[in-house]
């Protein structure tokens, strides 16, 4: 509320009184600012924000690409000697490369590498293709044009012609080089391209030995020699394959997974082979595999009217909520010398889900081009949980690998949902680092192997989020935790460790800002990135008790600030109840005028496994600040029942009533938004979202229909009936009855946006691609038959050939957002047919 004072002259008496108004000047819309901000543009005035070390497996070493307005820089970084430096001059480097390719480069333009390091980390290896053109090399020259060409030669050869020859295939020419770290020049190495020795469908043993895959929902195998001979040519006849198991089939077989083929290409790759997931042990003697039963799990559908001359259709298996039939899980056991194959003793009549803990790799091995799937444990024993498919009951397991004979190790029972994190052994197996949420906040406990309770690690009213690393000699547990200051934000993360015993709890990378961790093999050292969403990126190195080893670097964020740029705002309120703190953001248009009275538009994702609220500096503006040039206010906040970063009341909140648990908060925050920021017009409140942000944006028209004026709503699950059984019936809840006869009955029952659809009194937009396998279309048609039968008027968009991301059409369905609300907010509407700010910068052709 504004007052002005108002001066009136009466009979030459000047008479002053104050009055309140409200401002009325309505924004225009900003389409071209809001166009600066594409993703493409973006990409040209910001470029790296974060350091991402790339450790190396001799020393505290670590290498990592940095990109600025002046071009990218490599360096070397050697934590213990506290020395950073690049691994080679960039001018120099370009030098080289023109002299040895013949094509140009100077220093700032050099091409894209992909270093391995070799000669125990003296030297690198990268390749290089050129502009120039070569005759391809065929590693085995085709049979079929050799006897092609032969022919040739019989029809036309006489003494007057001679054999016709085919054109030779060209392809570019790669060079293959070696840098020595310190040396003065590149040695050419060859010029052969990279090979696809991990080919996607093989499956490798550790030692190579043998490699599985499936072929016609069967397990088979080959051996080293023949796996080599695939690696030159996936063709060739003289390969011999094993064939394994003879009772897959489709829906309850061995890999081969056509998810994602429709009708054409299943058929055309039918006989093809294909991936088949499994774990290993060490040894490459046992191959543990996962075997599901989803034939009894009924069909959904898409069909691609824009993929080929035909449309085509794609089936999968699709749980609903509710369905009284579920996944069947087996856990198998394949003995590689004797090929006998042993079950894991299950109980496979339960409905419950498997999860078999894997090996978590060095840091240092994150690059390596080998990493076969290996058992979490080195001697052989699964280690595993099952957890009910109410997800009340999660038992942790282990079974031995000889027997299939399981034990329970450790029982967990909740009334709502159980979350749960990777096992941690340690102390050659003789101890457990278990993660839990038993006591209302997330937790780490420590366990013997036999699954005896030894302490509980962390305590209090904070939330641990992961695991980072452990020093097994010193007993120290390295940890990232949300909330543990409370004077900060508590979605910041930092980095903290503790002693195994409960004892000397310390935080090493303080701050009020946000971090991203990356810890070395040895744990003495981490590089931490840090920021807020109005603060610029900075990367930094430290020891493990917080101790400043050196500043790496800090985003260059020149340009983007050349153009207008401005960092938004956070804020705090209350939640509904007027107790719970709600976090959120303020994104503002650059070209901001306090005089003018703005729309505030929500942009919501309610999860409840993560919030839309950015904690760190980022670039992907599509879905905020480029929304908010248009000439909105735009914010994001969270809300009871959402992240799962804080108190597990605060996460399950929203259980057993999935579609409005959140919407009071998101009312009430922009109520007390509006009596604290006098530009904010709170009688233009819109919303938007995508995915779960698409049925919480439509739910918002529906249940507060005089508050929510406008929605886009894309790619919604509106109808949670109909979305799968893993997200809906989680965080919403199925009961389990007994009934009388012992069976298990699954009861499911949760609001739906359709059933109030008679409520609509906004301006709402739906949008879905037609082949989302994820939200199925469906769920957006259901709610667009509710509105035609509640006589609605409402905006409809169907996006063609498109997956739930909307992949290229994305920027489109920004402009549409734009159109919408600027109409209904700011009374002006687009009308040209073409939209000006995706064709301007576009050449023409």
């Amino acid at each position: 509320m504004k007052k002005i004072i108002v001066l009136l002259f009466v009979m030459g008496t000047c008479v002053v009184f104050a009055q309140n108004y409200e401002a009325t000047k309505v924004p225009t819309p900003n389409y071209r600012l809001a166009s600066k901000f594409s993703p493409t543009n973006l990409a040209k005035l910001v470029h790296s924000t974060n350091v991402r070390p790339n450790w190396l497996k001799k020393g505290n070493r670590f290498w990592y690409q940095y990109k600025t307005t002046n071009g990218s820089n490599y360096y070397l970084v050697d934590a213990d000697r506290r020395t950073k430096t690049k691994l080679f001059d960039n001018d120099k480097m370009a030098e080289w490369l023109t002299e040895i390719t013949k094509d140009p480069y100077d220093g700032q333009h050099l091409p894209k590498f992909d270093f391995k390091f070799v000669k125990d980390e003296t030297a690198i290896q990268f390749r290089v293709t050129s502009t120039e053109e070569v005759e391809a090399k065929d590693e085995k020259k085709d049979e079929d044009t050799e006897d092609e060409e032969k022919e040739d030669v019989k029809k036309d050869s006489t003494d007057t012609k001679k054999a016709k020859k085919k054109k030779p295939k060209m392809e570019k020419k790669v060079y293959h080089l070696e840098y020595r770290l310190g040396g003065r020049g590149l040695t050419v190495i060859g010029n052969s391209k990279k090979e696809d020795k991990l080919k996607r469908w093989a499956n490798i043993a550790p030692d190579s030995s043998i490699v599985l895959f499936s072929k016609n929902y069967n397990l088979y195998w080959m051996d080293k020699e023949n796996f080599l001979k695939a690696i030159k040519d996936d063709k060739d006849t003289t390969i011999v394959e094993n064939q394994w198991t003879k009772d897959g089939v489709e829906h309850y077989g061995y890999g081969g997974s056509g998810r994602g083929e429709n009708n054409e290409t299943k058929e055309e790759k039918k006989d093809d082979r294909k991936g088949v997931r499994g774990i290993w042990t060490r040894d490459s003697k046992k191959f543990i595999y996962e075997r599901s039963d989803s034939r009894h799990i009924k069909d959904l559908w898409v069909i691609n009217s824009v993929s080929k001359k035909r449309p085509t259709l794609e089936t999968y298996k699709y749980h609903m909520p509710g369905e009284q039939e579920y996944y069947k899980f087996e856990l198998q056991v394949f003995d590689i010398p004797s090929k006998n194959v042993m079950n894991v003793k299950l109980d496979t009549s339960k409905q419950q889900s498997i999860n078999v803990y894997r090996h978590r790799y060095k840091k240092s091995e994150a690059s390596d081009e080998f990493k076969p799937s290996l058992l979490l444990s080195k001697k052989g024993k699964i280690y595993f949980s099952t957890i009910s498919r109410d997800r009340k009951k999660l038992d942790i397991c282990v079974a031995d690998i000889l027997t299939g004979d399981v034990e329970v190790l450790i029982e967990e029972r909740f009334n709502t949902y159980i979350e749960e994190q990777q096992l941690v052994l340690f102390n050659n197996e003789t101890e457990m680092l278990y993660w839990a949420e038993r006591d209302g906040w997330a937790h780490y406990y420590l366990y013997d192997s036999k699954g005896n309770l030894k302490n509980q690690i962390t305590n209090g009213a904070y939330h641990v989020d992961g695991f980072n690393g452990i020093d097994e000699k010193e007993r120290v547990l390295y940890f990232t935790a949300n909330g543990v200051n409370k004077s900060i934000d508590p979605y910041y993360a930092h980095l903290y460790r503790i002693n195994l015993d409960g004892s000397g709890l310390r935080n090493i990378n303080s701050g009020d800002f946000t971090t991203n961790v990356s810890t070395s093999d040895s744990n003495k050292y981490f590089v931490s990135n840090f920021s807020r969403v109005d603060s610029t990126p900075k990367s930094e190195l430290r020891s493990n008790t917080g101790a400043l080893i050196m500043s790496l670097e800090e985003a260059d964020l020149t340009q983007l600030f050349a153009t207008g740029y401005k960092f938004p705002e956070t804020f705090k309120m209350k939640a509904n109840d007027g107790i719970t703190d709600i976090y959120g953001v303020m994104y503002k248009p650059f070209d901001f005028d306090a005089t003018k009275s703005y729309p505030l538009l929500e942009y919501v994702y309610p999860g409840p496994q993560t919030e839309a609220v950015n904690k760190a500096f980022s670039v992907r503006m599509d879905r905020l600040d480029r929304m908010a040039q248009v000439g909105f206010i735009v914010v994001t906040m969270g809300n009871r029942g959402g992240h799962p970063d804080r108190s597990k009341w605060y996460h399950n909140y929203g259980y057993g009533n999935l579609r409005d648990y959140g919407l009071a908060d998101k009312k009430y925050v922009a109520e007390q938004l509006a009596d604290s920021f006098d530009f904010i017009d709170i009688n233009k409140v819109g919303i938007y979202g995508h995915s779960g942000g698409g049925f919480m944006s439509t739910a918002a028209m529906l249940v507060y229909p005089d508050f929510f004026k406008a929605a886009v709503s894309s790619a919604g699950n509106h109808d949670n009936s109909m979305y799968n059984s893993w997200w809906s019936e989680t965080h919403h809840g199925v009961k389990e009855e007994i009934e009388a006869d012992g069976s298990i009955e699954h009861k499911y029952d949760i609001d739906k946006n359709q059933s109030l659809a008679a409520n609509l009194k906004g301006n709402l937009m739906l949008i879905h691609g037609d082949i989302d396998n994820n939200v199925h279309p469906g769920g957006t048609i259901r709610m667009a038959d509710a509105l035609i039968k509640a006589n609605k008027r409402f905006k409809f968009m169907v996006m063609p050939g498109q997956r739930h991301g909307f992949g290229k059409m994305t920027e489109y369905s920004f402009w549409l957002r734009a159109d919408h609300f600027s109409k209904y907010f700011l009374g002006e509407e687009a009308t040209s047919v073409d939209i000006l700010e995706m064709n301007r910068d576009k050449p023409k052709k």
